[in-house]
């Protein structure tokens, strides 16, 4: 009796220690994938990014004193990061791209107004084609993305 109870115990712990030991490396890569493009923009102070939030394989940083961001898309079918210096950029706006037959929301992008000379920036956010949970995922990364507009507009 008490054999079958010991392998039970340890059949339990393991059926619940290995999914958190297995996300904890995950979560340890990622913050190491995301300091590594942090150093790449800022290499000199890469820990002057002091708001970083990630959601549905994107995260989006912003050193606010220095007035740098950089947006980080780990989606498996490409993996890409963009930064803009917020100094020379205006503005900042969501531009949504919807289908003309529905109200599906298909991309947002972030759209940056250079100061100098009016040159738009683009920078994908959301794209319909990447996303596996499709309208699920496009509401979320939509609440997310006006969320961090507001913030990026502060520091403009």
């Amino acid at each position: 009796m008490d054999t079958s109870v010991t392998i039970i115990g340890i059949v339990i712990a393991i059926i619940v220690a290995v999914p958190i030991y297995f996300s904890a490396r995950t979560s340890a890569a990622n913050k190491t994938k995301i300091l590594n493009i942090q150093k790449k923009f800022n290499s000199a102070n890469p820990q002057d990014f002091d708001l970083t939030e990630s959601q549905s394989n994107k995260t989006l940083t912003i050193d606010q004193k220095n007035r740098k961001f950089i947006l980080m898309n780990f989606n498996p079918n490409q993996q890409e990061s963009s930064f803009v210096d917020l100094k020379t950029v205006s503005s900042c706006k969501l531009v949504s791209t919807t289908d003309a037959n529905s109200d599906t929301i298909l991309k947002i992008d972030f759209e940056f107004q250079e100061r100098e000379n009016s040159k738009k920036i683009t920078i994908p956010f959301y794209d319909f084609d990447d996303d596996r949970i499709k309208q699920i995922s496009a509401y979320q990364d939509h609440m997310f993305a006006k969320k961090w507009l507001k913030i990026i507009q502060d520091s403009i």
